[in-house]
């Protein structure tokens, strides 16, 4: 009770609740807008997010983050554009609903949906978080070496029919990582003299490029993107409730897959959306109807990618390790306040890990009612013409990586990764593990280093210790399973 106090001591605080309404109402409106995406416009955010107070700054960026993944509904159900890459299955059900004349209570299932998927996962945080952080604290440097390379893995392995391109992208990114100054050695790596490089590829930067900016180019390039008309007929903007106690048990096995997907690096809202969306159409006694308006299909799909919003905070929380490239940026906003996520963090800040659990459950709250009485209004957002947009994120991104720093070189970095970002678009190659490589690799190759002085060079340092072995298992468990699935296409 006494934590729970000083959370409620820390959102109290008008900046705080300022940032978690304008947080949640951006993220509705970035998921509204089809070609947007919210990794792009929390990259804008990030150097913003600095300049404010610890809570008040996660809490800015998890609004985006939550909010745009109910707000990606909208475009999805009426103009059967996702508006945001994890509503494609909302679409198969969802648009068939509008087209019958039923777009009303389409968005109210997928609203309540992602509400209750949201609450959920954010129970799953509160509950898993605390106990894992226990769990971190046997952990030593072969340990966080080892997990890094599992979440690296996995990563990886994620991006099924682009494994090679996404491995690519993440040695690029661990490439990334080594440049600068070596502080173990005092030596300069891949700076070829030139001294904006010494203190390394900012991150900030290189997020707002590669998700930002690249996007931008990707809207301004498009010719006749112009808005859709779109209509919003029917009744029943409240009777979401009503279908989701008619199918209990498409809730809890949606939410409970949301939960575990968002644990697991680099598989979040998309796998735990496919695996959903395929459960519920096995288990349902209508099958026939998925595709073609079944509220389950939107059911399922809703509640599982808002199931993980929470629930991939728990890495990072307990172990200070990202799952994705949003977490990434959460990471950041961690490290400039000097707060370290891990087992010490619980400790020594327990106001704010609880006023972080308060702000995520007022956050679902705040977007649901805000989408369940603004709804008419937020439709016409979908006819905002896509080159207009493009040029202001185009801007907004030059400002953003200039503002962090105060240095031209900054902008410059992220002008770079856009255009290389806008390549990797075109040629559809995954983006994120260059961010995750940049992230996790110096990680992975600091612990390694330390993990090797401490076994005085022996490799058997990682099979000795239980823990490290574990984790060593999974990474060779996870490599068979992806080998045995290809033998088993080629068969």
């Amino acid at each position: 009770m006494e934590t729970l106090l000083l959370g409620l001591n820390e959102i109290g605080h008008l900046n705080v609740l300022m940032a978690i309404v304008l947080g949640a109402l951006i993220g509705v409106t970035i998921g509204s807008i089809p070609g947007l995406e919210p990794a792009g416009v929390m990259a804008i955010l990030l150097p913003l997010s600095f300049s404010m107070e610890p809570l008040a700054g996660v809490s800015l960026l998890l609004g985006v983050y939550g909010g745009a993944w109910y707000g990606g509904a909208i475009p999805a159900i009426l103009m059967n554009t996702p508006g945001t890459p994890v509503a494609v299955l909302t679409t198969y059900d969802g648009h068939p609903m509008a087209k019958r004349g039923e777009g009303k209570r389409a968005l109210s299932i997928a609203y309540t949906s992602s509400f209750v998927g949201g609450i959920i996962s954010v129970c799953s945080l509160v509950l898993l978080a605390p106990t894992l952080s226990q769990v971190a604290r046997q952990f030593g440097s072969a340990e966080f070496a080892m997990l890094a390379a599992l979440g690296m893995i996995f990563v990886v392995l994620a991006h099924r029919n682009h494994v090679v391109e996404a491995a690519m992208m993440l040695g690029f990114g661990i490439f990334l990582g080594t440049v600068g100054l070596d502080r173990s050695y005092s030596t300069q790596v891949f700076t070829f003299d030139q001294s904006w490089l010494l203190g390394g590829i900012p991150l900030v930067p290189a997020v707002i490029g590669l998700f930002a900016m690249s996007q931008a180019f990707v809207l301004l390039s498009q010719r006749g993107n112009d808005a859709q008309k779109t209509k919003l007929e029917g009744s029943g903007m409240f009777a979401g409730f009503v279908e989701l106690l008619r199918h209990k048990v498409t809730v809890i096995r949606s939410a409970a897959l949301g939960v575990v997907m968002g644990l697991l690096p680099g598989v979040g809202e998309f796998g735990s959306q496919f695996f959903s969306y395929t459960l519920a159409q096995k288990f349902s006694k209508n099958p026939e109807k998925f595709g073609d308006g079944a509220p389950e299909g939107v059911i399922a799909s809703e509640t599982s990618n808002n199931a993980v919003t929470a629930s991939v905070m728990v890495p990072l929380l307990a172990f200070g390790i990202p799952t994705d490239a949003l977490m990434a940026m959460l990471l950041a906003v961690f490290m400039v306040h000097n707060y370290i996520p891990g087992p010490t963090l619980f400790v020594e800040r327990p106001e704010f890990i609880s006023g972080l659990y308060l702000s995520l459950f007022l956050m679902n709250i705040v977007v649901f009612l805000y989408l369940t009485f603004a709804t008419r209004w937020i439709v016409n957002l979908t006819r905002i013409r896509g080159r207009f947009i493009g040029a202001f994120i185009l801007v907004l991104g030059f400002i953003g990586s200039y503002s962090q720093n105060y240095r031209f070189s900054d902008a410059m970095i992220a002008l770079g990764f856009a255009i290389f970002g806008y390549m990797l678009r075109r040629a559809n190659i995954p983006a994120v593990p260059i961010i995750l490589g940049l992230v996790l690799g110096p990680v992975f190759l600091t612990r390694f280093r330390q993990a090797m002085g401490v076994g005085d060079g022996d490799l058997t340092i990682f099979l000795t210790r239980p823990i490290s072995l574990t984790l060593f298992l999974m990474i060779v468990a996870s490599l068979g399973f992806y080998i045995w699935g290809l033998l088993r296409r080629k068969n």
